[in-house]
Formats: C-alpha cells, sequence, structure tokens
C-alpha cells in the first residue's frame, strides 16, 4: 500500500470517498492504526489532557509535540501523519510559525502540519506553504481558544457566527491547505461548507456530510476517564480491561505466583554448585 499523501486526500474527496483520521501519541499505537489502513494520523495536542495530565492543550510545547511526533512517524509506514502546532507556536510572528512548523517536518518525521484559526491565520499558512510545507487548518471549536470562547461550545449556531465560518473555510481553501478539520460544528452548516470548498472537510463533531471523520484514539478505545464528549462513538472499553489486568498482575506478585518456572531461566547444576 502507497504512502497516504495530501494529493490522494484530494482525490478520495473527489470520489466521494469518505477519509479516516485518528489521533496517535506514541509508536505502538501508530503501528497499529497504520496497520488498520487509517488515511490520516494526527499526533494532536491532545496529548496535553489524555497523555500528560494537564486540563487542556495549552500548556503543550513545542517539544512535547516533536517529542510525540517523532515516536508516531516512525510507526507510520502509510499513515500521512499531520503535527499538530501547539499554542503559541505560530502566534507570535510569522517567521517564528514557519521554522516551528519546519520542526515538525525535519525533526519530528511529519509530512504535515496543522493549525487553528480562519481568515486572521491566512497569511501565517502562506508563509508555512511557501515554505513546502502542507497545512491542515481547523476551525468551528479550536480548543486553543476555548477561553476566547468562554468554553468549550458548538460553533456556528447563529447567523453571524455561521457566515464567519463559511468566510473562514473559504479563505483557508484559497490560501492553500490540503483539508479542513470542522470541529464542532452543527451538521447542516458543515454540509454547505463541505460543498462550498474544494478541499476535503474532516469532522469531529461536524455531522456525517464532511469528507472524512477524526476522533482521538483514547476515546475511541475508553481508555481516558475524563470528559467524553457527545460527538465521541466508544468502539472498546479498555479501561475496565487494563484495571482488571493490573490487578491481577498484583495479587500475583504478592502471592509468589507471579514469576511460575515457565517464565524463569535455568543453569546448569554444576555451574550453581561451583559458585559456592
Amino acid at each position: 500500500m502507497p504512502r497516504v499523501t495530501t494529493t490522494l486526500l484530494k482525490e478520495k474527496k473527489a470520489r466521494k470517498e469518505k477519509i479516516t483520521m485518528l489521533t496517535a501519541y506514541d509508536y505502538s499505537m501508530a503501528v497499529m492504526e497504520d496497520e488498520a489502513g487509517i488515511d490520516v494520523i494526527l499526533v494532536g495536542d491532545s496529548l496535553g489532557n489524555v497523555v500528560l495530565g494537564y486540563d487542556s492543550t495549552l500548556p503543550v510545547t513545542m517539544d512535547d509535540m516533536i517529542h510525540h511526533t517523532r515516536a508516531v512517524a516512525r510507526g507510520a509506514r502509510n499513515s500521512l501523519v499531520v503535527g499538530d502546532m501547539p499554542f503559541l507556536s505560530y502566534h507570535v510572528s510569522i517567521p517564528e510559525a514557519v521554522r516551528n512548523a519546519g520542526r515538525f517536518i525535519q525533526e519530528g518525521g511529519a509530512q504535515a502540519v496543522k493549525l487553528e484559526g480562519g481568515v486572521e491565520r491566512v497569511d501565517t499558512i502562506k508563509a508555512i506553504l511557501d515554505a513546502q510545507i502542507p497545512v491542515m487548518g481547523h476551525i468551528g471549536l479550536t480548543p486553543q481558544s476555548v477561553h476566547q470562547f468562554g468554553g468549550f461550545k458548538v460553533q456556528g449556531k447563529d447567523m453571524e457566527t455561521a457566515a464567519k465560518l463559511i468566510r473562514d473555510a473559504k479563505a483557508l481553501d484559497e490560501a492553500g491547505v490540503f483539508s479542513i478539520v470542522l470541529e464542532c460544528v452543527p451538521a447542516p452548516l458543515a454540509r454547505r461548507i463541505t460543498e462550498e470548498v474544494s478541499v476535503p472537510t474532516i469532522g469531529i463533531g461536524a455531522g456525517p456530510d464532511c469528507d472524512g471523520q477524526v476522533l482521538v484514539i483514547n476515546d475511541i478505545l475508553g481508555l481516558y476517564k475524563g470528559f467524553t464528549p457527545k460527538f465521541v462513538k466508544r468502539y472498546a472499553d479498555l479501561h475496565p480491561l487494563v484495571a482488571q489486568a493490573l490487578q491481577a498482575y498484583k495479587e500475583d506478585v504478592e502471592s509468589g505466583a507471579f514469576p511460575a518456572t515457565e517464565h524463569c531461566f535455568a543453569m546448569k547444576e554444576e555451574v550453581l554448585e561451583k559458585l559456592y
């Protein structure tokens, strides 16, 4: 199977084939997602919540992201790996944004980057594209702007905000992004945006009419005990299974049941006797 490219994603939209995208933060999970044929693996700044234990994505640093992106890239042979640009990595200046985007490619091994924002990010996006780095857009509920939004709320429910999202999507499309994530957007609005832009839309809480879907891997596997959004479908409930395995291990060690003979290495008796 050839590696998924940004061009292939656009071709899938043209053929009306759905795009699959999931987050991953380490080598082992990247291997499994890659083997499952997931089109795009996003090394999301959501690692702040589900891996690093923060209350939001805001404390995540570039070094955090590069560390995890590098691990994911080593495990993904065919999936397109996208590095999520964290808070303040592209907000201070355009030259700094380009350098940070370049780190994802040069140090992290990613093939593209994702950043949040619409019309206000066009100049930054164009500069990153000028550096030959593909960019995925992200509009709607943008978690790095959670304080500005006043919390995690669905975006685009009224005329003003809906019109802005349409303008943002068209501006990103014209700027040259290869796809756009739509997060927490009413399904009818997401459908209209999908119809009006030339690049694929990837929905997360944006209904079934987007060109693809993305979710956080810890959410769909039931590994994260924190808040689970309405739009998440849980495909497994692994937390109780893992907890049960850990408890069984603890009991076996404390009782002496582990390690058993089959878990031990033997040596010749005559060698052992010579040690005394």
